[in-house]
């Protein structure tokens, strides 16, 4: 069967929407990234039925399927060629003590809401939180600046269900057939090849499961890879009664990673750096010689907080903010920095090398590595990020001259991944790093992934080229 006979056939066995037309497709050949795929056809399935029929089709004919939520990510991880599933008719939420079942189709914004409410909230919040969906954060192991102490989208789910490649619905880790399969191929891991950090959104998180209760962590960071999702538990906490946000001004970004480690001996529930480029964009007067600050916030156990963390800053500490919608006005300032960062540069570059992370006490050693590559490279850089999780977003400026993209990701990540650290964080490896993997994990992992992804999808039909690559796509698809 002709690709150009499939709209047809499907628009006869779903109830969902079927699109073709150009306008609609070129709508979703592009997300936050810098890349673009045209796909053939685009759907927007009404319920499981819609997603598992569309699968079988897609199975059958060797189509590619590829899940989308609000196309927020920045590393092209649901673009693809073939179907693009639209899931934002898949939008429940129903709360359940001090757990909330959600559509992978809802947005954080709607859920962070309904959970205010009654006082809860679920702790991943990806600066774009308002906008992005459940699903995409599954997909990413999305983060935050709470990750510090309250963890990624993996340390805060119980449960996923979801269509594999096989056009059937699974619900893990309540399918312990299913469930000892994943399992058993933990047991052949090199562990000693993971990154040796606390945020980590490359590959397939398998390091992460000690029990078959633990094999839906397979799905967090897939990016559909290994299956469509429908829904997920999450688990919820107690919105924190009080809150302090420290402002602390540094000289150098040098002097504010040397001050990390010690600033999280004090146990703050964040962490966060900001260069004098997003620095600029605050209405505030700092210190002329501040090159960079650290926001640094504390949610419990605060009592003599200020005393400690005086004792611990090597900067000045600018501003103590205890008052709620005070903190919520300066944490806009981080949460924009992308935008901010954005705004600054003038030609436009690839989000490629932006989410490295490392353990924190190589952040100087990273800072470092930044400053050689803009000498070699003859660039400049923006920089922000999870300082707490050594988690540093990288903009590069290329000075008016042609960013040599793939040379300096190749020097970046080996050095990335000589200090323990990981080529991404939180944003997946999408086009911009998934060749880069096998490099990370190994040659015994890597071959591990690829026997997790043949069980889930034989015909290679769900999101095809990520996580498992087979060719280089970090140049290919840009649009720069």
């Amino acid at each position: 069967m002709k690709i150009s006979e499939i709209p047809k056939l499907l628009e006869n066995i779903i109830s969902g929407d079927v699109f073709w037309d150009k306008d609609i497709l070129r709508y979703y050949s592009v997300d936050a990234s810098s890349y673009q795929i045209i796909p053939k056809v685009v759907i927007v399935p009404r319920n499981e039925k819609d997603v598992i029929n569309i699968v079988k089709i897609a199975k059958k004919y060797k189509i590619s399927v590829t899940a989308r939520g609000a196309g927020t990510g920045l590393a092209g991880n649901s673009l693809n060629t073939g179907i693009i599933l639209d899931l934002k008719f898949f939008d429940l939420i129903k709360i359940e003590n001090n757990y909330v079942t959600v559509g992978s189709g809802t947005t954080k914004g709607k859920l962070d809401q309904t959970l205010k409410k009654i006082g809860k909230f679920f702790p991943p919040n990806p600066s774009i939180g308002p906008y992005c969906c459940i699903g995409g954060m599954i997909g990413n192991n999305s983060s935050g600046s709470k990750s510090l102490k309250y963890g990624s989208v993996i340390d805060n789910i119980e449960e996923i269900t979801f269509i594999d490649g096989n056009g059937q619905k699974t619900t893990l880790p309540k399918n312990q057939k299913i469930g000892a399969k994943i399992f058993k191929l933990t047991k052949k891991l090199e562990l000693e090849k993971f990154p040796k950090v606390t945020k980590n959104s490359s590959g397939y998180r398998l390091d992460s499961i000690n029990s078959i209760k633990d094999t839906h962590k397979a799905i967090v960071g897939s990016e559909g890879t290994l299956g469509i999702i429908l829904s997920a538990k999450l688990r919820i906490k107690d919105i924190p009664k009080k809150r302090v946000l420290f402002v602390i001004e540094y000289t150098s970004e040098n002097a504010a990673a040397q001050n990390c480690a010690k600033i999280l001996t004090t146990l703050p529930s964040a962490v966060e750096f900001l260069d004098k480029t997003i620095m600029k964009h605050i209405n505030y007067k700092f210190n002329r010689k501040t090159n960079c600050l650290l926001f640094v916030e504390y949610d419990s156990e605060m009592e003599n907080i200020q005393k400690r963390l005086k004792k611990t800053a090597t900067g000045n500490i600018a501003k103590i903010i205890k008052n709620d919608s005070e903190i919520q006005r300066w944490w806009k300032f981080r949460d924009s920095s992308l935008y901010y960062s954005l705004k600054s540069i003038k030609n436009k570059t690839p989000h490629v090398i932006e989410d490295a992370t490392v353990p924190v006490k190589y952040l100087p050693e990273l800072f470092s590595i930044i400053d050689k590559i803009n000498q070699k490279f003859h660039t400049d850089s923006v920089t922000y990020g999870h300082a707490g999780n050594g988690n540093i977003h990288i903009r590069l400026i290329s000075n008016g001259k042609k960013i040599k993209i793939k040379e300096i990701a190749e020097e970046y990540f080996d050095k990335v991944i000589k200090l323990g650290g990981t080529i991404t964080g939180e944003h997946g490896d999408g086009l911009a790093r998934s060749e880069y993997v096998k490099k990370q994990y190994g040659q015994v992992n890597y071959r591990i992934f690829k026997e997790l992804k043949s069980q889930f999808d034989p015909e290679n039909i769900l999101n095809p080229g990520k996580i498992i690559s087979h060719k280089s796509t970090i140049l290919k698809n840009l649009k720069l």
